[in-house]
């Protein structure tokens, strides 16, 4: 008896990293991720090594049903290590780790808003060739052939990230032809990243099947047309216990450089996207708000009625590195509390 395990990992791409996979086939029933064996791949083809020592190793750290192929196939989330056992420097996951551990008692978790959007081969699906649409609005949560293109990719999609045990919290079409979303969370650091990027990898493999391709473009039609973001929910048990928390995180965020040293670290293209309009903050600028989607921390108006909750960092590009936004939202908003005593 044998079963098909896909090996994906993140490569070494700059400045913004692409999935790879690879098919292992495995004799016997599948194993628990601990069980499975590490594999190698050449890090020259990939951004992660040199032509004369090209060789990298995979650990699988996450496993999950295959949903396209079904029966015991599995996609195997793997990290990428230098053949001594240490990270590779482009492996993100291991940098997040320690933070996930050191806050663990904070209890804090993630939702993730993964905009998106589909191209048919240089155009946005949904744009006329040579021309461009009707403006943006009704395409948002819309219903019709006329403002919908893509759908059964969508809902191929959702099905594939349910099959394979994803906690994928809901999907909607958003502001530009051929733009949709899809949320993972509520989730721990970890768990929402390593779901996040075997989501991404499901959303092209599905899309693939269709002969369409879908980008994480901050911006991928310039003009008036809204870019693509990752908004970020964060929450911690202190947060959702009480509103003064909300606001330490808050301002955490906002404190001396720490409002860049997480923009430079949101995604490539991030001052295409935060102009300051378009639902977005000027990138160089930060303000936080009740209910404002301008703002570049957004506190849900009903958050501020319940007086505890969470909050949205609306800065996050689509192509963010979920382990890189995870750890710097977690340093900074759990060390703030730490310091307030609000833990």
């Amino acid at each position: 008896m044998t079963y098909k395990a896909e090996y994906i990992w993140i490569d070494g791409t700059e400045p913004t990293a692409k999935l790879r996979s690879k098919t292992k086939i495995m004799a016997g029933s599948p194993v628990a991720v601990a069980e499975l064996p590490i594999w190698g791949f050449d890090g020259s083809s990939t951004n992660q090594a040199e032509g004369h020592a090209s060789d990298r190793v995979l650990k699988p750290v996450a496993s999950y049903p295959d949903p396209i192929r079904g029966g015991d196939d599995i996609l195997v989330l793997c990290e990428v290590l230098n053949i001594d056992g240490s990270a590779h420097e482009s492996n993100t996951r291991a940098l997040l780790r320690p933070f996930a551990e050191r806050f663990a008692d904070q209890e804090p978790i993630f939702g993730i808003e993964q905009e998106y959007t589909f191209f048919d081969g240089a155009r946005p699906l949904g744009f006329p060739v040579g021309g461009f649409p009707a403006a943006q609005g009704g395409y948002y949560c819309g219903v019709g052939a006329d403002e919908i293109f893509g759908r059964q990719i969508v809902e191929n999609h959702l099905d594939h990230c349910l099959a394979a045990g994803l906690g994928i919290s809901g999907i909607n079409a958003e502001v530009m032809p051929g733009q949709w979303e899809f949320q993972v969370g509520p989730l721990s650091p970890l768990e929402v990243s390593d779901q996040l990027w075997i989501a991404r990898w499901l959303l092209y493999r599905t899309a693939e099947d269709f002969n369409v391709s879908a980008t994480l473009d901050p911006k991928p039609v310039k003009g008036d047309w809204n870019g693509a973001g990752a908004h970020t929910n964060f929450s911690t048990r202190a947060m959702r216990e009480g509103y003064d928390a909300i606001i330490t995180a808050c301002e955490a965020l906002g404190e001396g450089s720490k409002p860049m040293d997480h923009v430079k670290n949101y995604g490539a293209g991030i001052d295409d996207r935060l102009t300051g309009l378009h639902e977005t903050a000027p990138w160089d600028q930060y303000k936080y708000g009740v209910s404002d989607r301008g703002a570049s921390v957004r506190i849900p108006w009903q958050v501020e009625v319940d007086r505890k909750g969470y909050i949205e960092d609306r800065r996050p590009n689509a192509n963010v590195d979920p382990y890189v936004v995870t750890r710097l939202i977690v340093d900074t908003c759990c060390t703030g509390l730490e310091k307030a005593g609000q833990v």
